[in-house]
C-alpha cells in the first residue's frame, strides 16, 4: 500500500492516509498539507509500524501521530 503523509497546518499533528487528497482526514484539525509519499514496502519515518499504519488506514481511513517535543534541560 502506498502511504501519504500529511501535516496539519493548525497544530503539530501528522497523519498517514491512503490517498493523495487525504479525503478521510478529520477536517476539524486541518487544513492538511501533503508532506511525503511512501511507496509500497518503503520504510516509514521515525520507525512507525507499517502494519499498524496500514491497519488503521484500512479501518478508519487514516492514522494520526505527533512528534514529541525535545526535552530542554537547564544548566
Amino acid at each position: 500500500m502506498q502511504i501519504f503523509i500529511f501535516k496539519s497546518e493548525a497544530n503539530e499533528l501528522f497523519a498517514c492516509a491512503g490517498d493523495m487528497a487525504g479525503s478521510k482526514l478529520p477536517t476539524q484539525i486541518g487544513p492538511w498539507q501533503l508532506e511525503d509519499t511512501i511507496e509500497a514496502g518503503g520504510a516509514l519515518p521515525h520507525n512507525l509500524s507499517r502494519f499498524k499504519i496500514e491497519s488503521a488506514i484500512k479501518m478508519q481511513g487514516f492514522q494520526l501521530w505527533r512528534m514529541k517535543r525535545p526535552v530542554l534541560t537547564q544548566k
